[in-house]
């Protein structure tokens, strides 16, 4: 029998009972299964369909409950007997088949229909988590603590494995939830032994005791104890009116005894007289999630999913809330509660007592480590999703070092904080709550020492997370409006792999980080009052702006810089205060400026007025010398404007000057500079190095991802096909070009894009789509004011293409 064959059959069986069929995942499972050792593992199904691997896992081990008991043998159906039990009862069967090809149910008994099905519909997400307390059991236990914040699922999960391990009886002890209200345990086992055992108690609690002690000894029980955080102090030793469960605790971890305990508990028991195994719960993962809302009829938004299964943890019992909402005042839809409430994660009643609850408690029990939990709602948790213990640490600045520690495993204990190697994070809605119960004066020190935390924490930046960890002090003091503070952060001096003594935010950008670092500037910078940050600010918003093709804001942000820059040195020339190294990078900014206007007049084929600027700077250089990256963009630009108005000679001197310093030089850089030297040689009739460079400048711009650096090297390689007569080659560059700069602030070089590609389809002989081409590069030059730019395309679009410039 074939493995689809098979399914049919199994399928039928489950539809003649009125039983619901496997789904895809369980018939994949079912598949890999009947290959054999040949099939694929369940990581690899889970890759395969699409599936994490928890899930295909739980999947599994429902299907083969649900086969054992559809085939009833007596024997229980695995990954490695499933073909023999099917064709064994295929066969049985086989005299129920009419005609060739069709396959008849079996009459089989209907009293085991109740197995069939999921025992429990709500019970989704923890197959593997019964795997564990199995392998636990196997290797020993007798006493597990499940141990989880509160509505993860650890009583729901101790009750289901209780109930399907065949226990000859299960008895509970459910313990209040209040300590004052906590019964005695004398009188809890004195009922077991009467009500469970049948049997009298002792006339004192050692004799009782002993009789459980017995029972047990005897008989295969199961033993829940729900809730015990009620009976913990803040330790996670019991209180002393309690003490008595340590001696139960002892009988129940005996060797002697048949039973197995589970204990369900917020807090770690962490008394040392007991001896426990202790399970750490996690959080229904989102595929369970996406699980329980299909199989309730709401539509599932996957974004929403992601985010809200983010929020809450994975929380089994935010789930269930979160679905009788949606269902009740959304009709089922999950994108619109969402839409709603995703900036309230805690609007839900149930769900924000859930959550106070656990502080409620915790400030109870232990003050400080309440306060810590508080005082780490100032963590973002977002670029930077975890933090090391030092950054924990340095939140317990008013309590003495040697108990700083001892508070974080208190958190922890709890499962209100969560860790892995050393680094740490609290989930939204708990970030949520410790935000508001965080007194103003604490909100704000916490966030300066955090601030501070971060900022000592990276001395050069080596990959993307040490830039991005370097910069979270920013959002530190954004949060608190220390705005002048939050620009130091930017403008902070730190070293990178490629250079010494870059701006943060400079070193952000060329990592790849453009448009977050000029929404961090613009968020700040109407409320900066400093001249020397502003310049500073400033002049990174002109880059960015510029590399981003918005050249208009480029040339504003430029122009506000150098004022600034020379205001603030002028200050600083009439004053006997020292400048601490504020004069020098005034002085850089302030040239930085004016080499920037000049790349940007070029841009607007402005050409005289950037001659004119470039010059000046040239001239500047040789009386007072200037060397690196400044000195490097003005040659750029000199070689560059010198080929386009045919100084031939002194733009080639300049350019293999620069050509053969350009790995060693900060040329390199974005690609921008890249590019403008290989149109040099493109305009020098080099097409072979112009080639090369475009390609060198792509590559960096890929590196940092400046998508618009990448596109004009994309249109400079598309003009050299063109010009090569490789016409197919020119049209795929262009129109790579043309997508990605699908941007509202690059109108400049995709007006430039478009009008590489009108020449292009106008040496094909293509008219109509030149012109159109044509049509909205003016279009887009006339919205810039790039009066010379437009004059240029107006000009190409009536000539011959022989004499159209480049």
């Amino acid at each position: 029998m074939e493995a689809d064959q098979a399914l049919d059959f199994t399928n039928s069986l489950l539809v003649a009972r009125n039983l619901k069929t496997l789904d895809n995942l369980d018939s994949a499972i079912f598949r890999e299964a009947w290959i054999g050792v040949q099939g694929r593992t369940y990581q690899q199904v889970a890759e395969g369909e699409g599936y994490g691997l928890g899930t295909v896992k739980d999947a599994a081990s429902n299907l083969w409950k649900r086969l054992s008991a559809l085939f009833g043998e007596g024997e229980k159906v695995k990954r490695d007997n499933l073909q023999a039990v099917v064709d064994r009862y295929w066969r049985s069967y086989s005299k129920l088949e009419p005609q060739s090809g069709q396959i008849v149910p079996a009459r089989v008994s209907q009293g085991l229909d109740s197995d069939l099905e999921i025992e429990n519909p709500n019970f989704l997400g923890r197959f593997g988590a019964i795997e564990d307390l199995n392998t636990l059991v196997a290797q020993g236990a007798k006493v597990i603590v499940i141990q989880a914040a509160g509505g993860m699922g650890k009583t729901t999960l101790a009750r289901q494995y209780l109930k399907s391990q065949g226990f000859d009886r299960v008895i509970e002890l459910l313990m209040a939830k209040e300590t004052e209200n906590l019964t005695a345990l004398e009188s809890a086992i004195e009922e077991w032994l009467k009500q469970d055992f049948q049997e009298e108690p002792g006339p004192d609690f050692g004799v009782t005791l002993g009789r459980l002690k017995r029972q047990l000894q005897t008989l295969k029980v199961g033993v829940l104890i729900d809730n015990l955080e009620a009976a913990l102090d803040g330790q996670g030793k019991f209180i002393e009116p309690h003490r008595l469960y340590v001696e139960l605790l002892r009988v129940l971890a005996d060797a002697a005894v048949q039973s197995v305990t589970l204990i369900t508990s917020r807090d770690r028991l962490c008394d040392s007289d007991v001896t426990v195994e202790h399970y750490l719960l996690p959080g229904l993962d989102v595929e369970t999630w996406q699980q329980y809302f299909s199989d309730r009829n709401i539509n599932i938004d996957a974004i929403a999913l992601q985010e809200m299964h983010k929020v809450y943890g994975g929380n089994a019992k935010a789930m269930g809330i979160l679905w009788g909402t949606m269902r009740e005042d959304f009709d089922g839809d999950m994108a619109a509660y969402w839409l709603e409430n995703s900036d309230d994660p805690l609007v839900e009643t149930d769900l924000k007592n859930l959550v106070t609850s656990q502080f409620n408690r915790l400030q109870e029990l232990d003050p400080e480590a309440y306060q810590l939990l508080c005082r780490l709602g100032c963590y973002r948790y977002q670029d930077v999703p975890t933090v090391p213990s030092d950054g924990l640490l340095c939140l317990l600045w008013d309590v003495p070092e040697a108990g700083r520690r001892q508070i974080i495993k208190s958190l922890l204990h709890r499962s209100l904080v969560e860790s892995q190697k050393g680094e740490y994070w609290v989930h939204p809605a708990i970030r949520e709550e410790a935000v508001d119960r965080l007194s103003p004066a604490d909100w704000e020190t916490a966030n300066r020492k955090a601030a501070e935390f971060w900022t000592e924490s990276v001395e050069t930046i080596e990959t993307v997370e040490d830039a991005l960890k370097a910069f979270e002090a920013y959002y530190h003091y954004v949060a608190i409006s220390s705005f002048e503070q939050a620009a130091s952060v930017i403008l902070k001096k730190i070293n990178i792999q490629f250079a010494k003594d870059y701006k943060l935010g400079r070193a952000l950008y060329k990592l790849g980080f453009l448009q977050p670092i000029i929404s961090a500037t613009t968020r700040i910078v109407n409320n900066v009052t400093s001249d020397y940050y502003l310049s500073g600010l400033y002049s990174i918003l002109g880059v960015s702006y510029r590399i981003l093709g918005d050249i208009n804001q480029a040339i504003e942000c430029h122009q506000i810089s150098e004022i600034k820059a020379t205001k603030c040195l002028q200050t600083i020339a009439k004053s006997s205060e020292p400048e601490n190294g504020k004069q020098a990078n005034l002085e850089f900014w302030k040239l930085n400026a004016a080499i920037n206007i000049g790349f940007c007049q070029i841009e607007m084929l402005e050409l005289e007025s950037a001659l004119e600027i470039f010059v000046k700077m040239k001239n500047s250089r040789d009386e007072i010398g200037i060397i690196g990256i400044n000195s490097y963009s003005i040659e750029v630009g000199l070689a560059f404007l010198n080929s386009c108005v045919g100084v031939k000679k002194a733009a080639k001197e300049l350019a293999d000057k620069l050509y053969a310093d350009r790995e060693e030089s900060q040329l390199v850089g974005t690609g921008y500079k890249l590019v403008f030297l290989a149109s040099t040689y493109k305009n020098l009739g080099d097409p072979e190095k112009a080639l090369s460079l475009y390609r060198q400048a792509i590559a960096q711009a890929d590196e940092n991802q400046y998508s618009t650096v990448k596109a004009k090297g994309l249109s400079g390689i598309a003009a050299l096909y063109r010009e090569r007569g490789e016409f197919d080659q020119a049209l795929l560059q262009h129109a790579e070009a043309i997508q990605i700069l699908d941007l509202p602030s690059a109108k400049l070089d995709r007006a430039e894009a478009y009008y590489q590609l009108a020449l292009t389809e106008q040496t094909l002989g293509n008219i109509e789509p030149a012109q159109e081409n044509f049509d909205r590069a003016i279009q887009l030059f006339s919205e810039m004011d790039a009066s010379k730019q437009v004059e240029k395309v107006q000009f190409s679009a009536t000539k011959n293409p022989e004499k159209i410039p480049n």
